[in-house]
């Protein structure tokens, strides 16, 4: 190899290792949601009323591990990593005690037109009224990041819900997903071979969604490897235990999740390729009802039941104004998609992603 033909490919490898300098400097995105999580236990902890009812079987155990002397200490023991930390360092939205209201816009007040709603910026009643498994027409940001130069191969979603491919349509997207039980592909460490042993020999309570464990650890594994920069987790426990009336087991899943989250946000902090350059965006995709009443029942959601369009938001990141609980407000679930490609700076069709960014800073 002549000198010069030896200059010119130096010159091309240093202009490939500064393109991806430059890529891994804009910031990265994990949007997470718990599924049917409501306003009530976020913002007040647990629920007297419901610990009181016939959806509970072990009331001490309960009231020992999560009833204090106040709203504030009970939010806490439920959620010590919301009430700790996102809101000493980031934003809580949602709590209507003092008017912060988040609503959904789609209609149907269920999981897939709420995911839909969330991961693509708009309500599509018309064509999703279900949680059959058809994939979605709607492009999300999953989608949108995928197909774009700078994040291209650097996008993933892991889910416990085996509808998600669904949603996402893996097919058209080629957004790498797992979901429900499937196993980690491609070359394989020790633990993602162990999950994928043993998640089926785990109970298997529902055969639509896997415990949440399963979903998190899949993804911790993949992101300490690969490093993606927009990254999608779903939990579904909560909404299930919730479904079958299992309200100790709705809490002490809500609980769990809440301490995967910090397990994440602590990995974050300690790995160079994200710390300090990482936004966290929690939500759920659905509220539920607020207590026994027939019209709004605790274990169910929908059009026709009261309270289940009220959702809730906490964010944290880099360039967040830490205002803790936020008051006095209306924000919407469609905001979200929009706030994420203006954090990732894409280019969006304004007419499919038309609500207002929600404003961080």
């Amino acid at each position: 190899m002549n000198s010069l033909l030896k200059i010119g490919v130096i010159f091309i490898l240093l202009c490939s290792i500064s393109l991806e300098a430059q890529h891994d400097k804009k910031p990265n995105v994990f949007l997470i949601t718990l599924d049917g999580v409501r306003w009530q236990e976020v913002f007040m902890g647990m629920d007297t009323n419901l610990l009181n009812s016939a959806y509970t079987q072990d009331k001490d155990w309960l009231a020992r591990n999560f009833m204090g002397n106040s709203q504030v200490e009970n939010r806490k023991m439920l959620m010590p990593f919301f009430w700790n930390t996102i809101v000493k360092v980031g934003r809580l939205h949602g709590n209507r005690n003092k008017e912060s209201k988040v609503d959904l816009t789609n209609k149907m007040l269920f999981s897939y037109p709420g995911y839909n709603e969330i991961l693509t910026g708009m309500p599509d009643d018309e064509n999703i009224d279900s949680n059959e498994k058809k994939y979605n027409k709607n492009k999300t940001i999953l989608e949108i990041a995928n197909n774009s130069d700078i994040y291209k191969g650097k996008v993933a979603a892991f889910a416990s819900w085996d509808v998600f491919p669904y949603i996402i349509n893996d097919k058209r997207s080629n957004v790498p997903v797992n979901a429900g039980y499937m196993n980690a592909e491609g070359d394989l460490n020790e633990k993602e071979m162990f999950l994928n042993e043993i998640q089926r020999q785990a109970p298997v309570i529902w055969e639509s969604v896997r415990l949440d464990a399963f979903t998190h650890h899949f993804a911790k594994e993949y992101v300490q490897k690969n490093h993606p920069k927009l990254v999608y987790i779903s939990y579904g426990e909560t909404d299930d235990f919730a479904h079958e009336g299992l309200f100790d087991l709705y809490m002490k899943s809500l609980h769990n999740t809440d301490e995967l989250i910090a397990d994440l946000w602590s990995y974050v902090q300690s790995d160079p390729f994200y710390k300090d350059n990482t936004y966290f965006i929690i939500t759920t995709d659905h509220g539920r009802g607020e207590g026994s009443r027939e019209d709004s029942e605790w274990t169910s959601h929908g059009a026709d039941v009261k309270g289940a369009e009220h959702t809730w938001l906490a964010i944290l990141g880099p360039n967040v104004n830490s205002v803790g609980e936020a008051t006095n407000e209306q924000l919407y679930t469609n905001q979200i998609a929009p706030t994420v490609t203006k954090i990732l700076n894409l280019k969006t069709d304004k007419e499919k992603m038309p609500a207002k960014v929600l404003e961080l800073n």
